[in-house]
């Protein structure tokens, strides 16, 4: 039986990678009592793992993948021998650009928080410990490449966010951290049952089990399809509910209008990539036959959440949901790319994880900053916020238009790449998917609408004039009297911007250059398109055929 061979200086890093947010959320409990400190040392924390991302990064060479290497920067060490498992880990380039956009994301969400007031009886340090540990577990999903390491990772990131949610959370948080945890274990379980199938299959086949992914992949061409299909569903429902894909999705609104808005962005930014990154590194390539097989009923549900999220983004209240059923939307998307067999399409899926990362997380930030200013959730409550702040409006319209995948903002190239290399294999799922494009417009326009554009209005954003003295009970407002007065409603602070220039530099890089993170992805699209054993459509840089 083959196992991950230890690569020298590929060991350090990425076992560095995993033990530093650990060891900064352990060190938060001894700074319990000294705010300063524990934000100080938290910050430290993930801008040092920040730098070693950029180092893995740089570490990781493209052209050995685009040669033949599955995995870079590997390191393997027994962990239970009885039952064939290692402490194994190693990145592809999907891999890479994940771990990247976590790392990228968790210093600019530290400083978001900043200066956030807790529920009554919370510590900044246990907030703080509970971000790192997420971000620690997060790698460790995309990192691993011993199945069982996976699944212990993909039960164990429920914890830190369950506690997010329900400790940190709004008024319904207890309800929606139980939903979130219940449906996301039951789906973990599932995956549970499919993974001893799958390590009963090795052994039938090796003489040995192994969870090792490099073994389990070498012998998928060998499963019969039947057992495949059973395999294939325990991971894909655990993988579905992660996404969520519809009808999998009921606990996400609930999860991102009651969690706070850090972790708000590492649930829909981050953690649901699990999910599709899962399509992709174990579906695909460990159950090829019945990925094939399955993909329509695939396709349809992916087609039905672009329009089902679409639709009910327009009839929400609450922004945080709204921004929650725009996601489901664009998880559609993801999934038809992942589901449609070409390279482009793949690529597309896998650059759209990350750009679905960067600018629902700044929608979610503006949301953030409005509930911040105004004290309300509903986007009734606001109106002419343009008015009274400007530079907020126009980076509240970036994210708008980054979501809806405007040319010349990130999200465009991925959903270009998702519908140009799907169209080839699935004409008519892909023109049914293009209608949801039409529906983000709307949903989109709407939102900023009715929140940025006309008269000052609104009770959140009256109600904010009003204490700042602008304006009576029932007076008109003067925007420029309450903008000179520099309180109520006030535009973005120093530190907020901050948080916000780093997301709108890379929305706009990515939107014209998406070239370096496309170099990195495609040696591991290529890779699982031979995997899957299908001809390729629509070969990378090519066109269809």
């Amino acid at each position: 039986m083959n196992t991950i061979a230890p690569d020298s200086g590929g060991n350090v890093l990425l076992l560095v990678l995993l033990a530093l947010p650990v060891l900064g959320a352990l060190a938060m409990y001894p700074l319990r009592r000294n705010i300063s400190a524990a934000k100080g040392v938290a910050m430290g924390t993930a801008l040092l793992e920040f730098v070693l991302v950029v180092v893995v990064y740089l570490s990781y060479s493209t052209q050995a993948a685009a040669s033949g290497t599955r995995f870079q920067l590997e390191f393997s060490a027994p962990w239970i021998p009885a039952f064939g498992t290692h402490f194994a880990f190693g990145i592809d380039g999907i891999a890479l650009v994940l771990i990247a956009l976590t790392a990228f994301l968790v210093p600019g969400l530290m400083l978001f928080a900043w200066a956030e007031k807790l529920p009554e009886g919370r510590t900044t340090s246990g907030y703080f410990a509970l971000l790192l540990a997420t971000e620690a577990t997060l790698i460790g999903v995309f990192a691993a490449t011993d199945v069982f390491l996976f699944y212990v990772f993909f039960e164990a990131m429920l914890i830190p966010m369950y506690f997010l949610i329900g400790r940190f959370g709004g008024p319904n948080r207890q309800y929606a951290s139980v939903k979130f945890f219940l449906y996301s274990l039951l789906g973990g379980l599932i995956m549970l049952a499919s993974l001893i199938g799958l390590y009963a299959t090795s052994a039938e086949q090796l003489g040995q089990g192994t969870f090792t992914w490099t073994d389990l992949q070498a012998i998928a061409a060998h499963t019969p399809t039947s057992t495949q299909i059973w395999l294939f569903l325990g991971f894909f429902v655990a993988f579905a509910i992660k996404a969520p894909l519809v009808p999998f999705h009921t606990w996400l609104p609930d999860a991102s209008a009651e969690a706070p808005i850090v972790a708000a962005v590492l649930l829909v930014g981050v953690l649901d990539k699990v999910g599709t990154y899962g399509f992709l590194r174990y579906c695909l390539p460990l159950f090829p036959e019945a990925s094939k097989t399955l993909a329509p009923l695939v396709l349809i549900l992916a087609v039905i959440g672009i329009l089902y999220g679409a639709l009910l983004a327009v009839g929400q209240k609450d922004m945080s949901r709204f921004v929650a059923y725009t996601s489901i939307a664009h998880f559609g998307f993801i999934a038809l790319g992942t589901f449609a067999f070409s390279s482009q399409a793949f690529a597309g899926a896998a650059l759209y994880m990350v750009n679905h990362g960067l600018s629902t997380g700044m929608l979610f930030v503006m949301v953030g900053l409005l509930v911040a200013r105004g004290g309300s959730r509903l986007i009734s409550d606001y109106g002419g916020v343009s008015k009274l702040a400007p530079v907020l409006a126009g980076c509240l319209l970036l994210a708008g238009m980054s979501s809806l995948a405007l040319p010349g903002t990130n999200s465009f190239v991925s959903e270009f790449l998702v519908l140009v290399g799907s169209y080839p294999r699935e004409p008519v799922y892909t023109i049914l998917a293009t209608v949801g494009i039409v529906f983000a417009a709307l949903y989109i326009l709407w939102f900023y609408q009715q929140t940025m554009q006309g008269p000052v209005r609104g009770n959140a954003v009256i109600g904010a004039l009003e204490r700042a003295g602008a304006g009576g009970p029932g007076a008109m407002i003067d925007p420029n009297v309450a903008a000179k007065r520099g309180s109520g409603f006030p535009d973005l602070t120093k530190r907020e911007i901050g948080v916000l220039a780093p997301l709108i530099v890379v929305i706009v890089v990515l939107g014209f250059f998406p070239g370096p993170l496309l170099d990195v992805i495609n040696p591991s699209v290529a890779a699982t398109m031979q995997e899957v054993g299908l001809p390729d459509p629509v070969p990378l840089g090519g066109i269809a055929r």
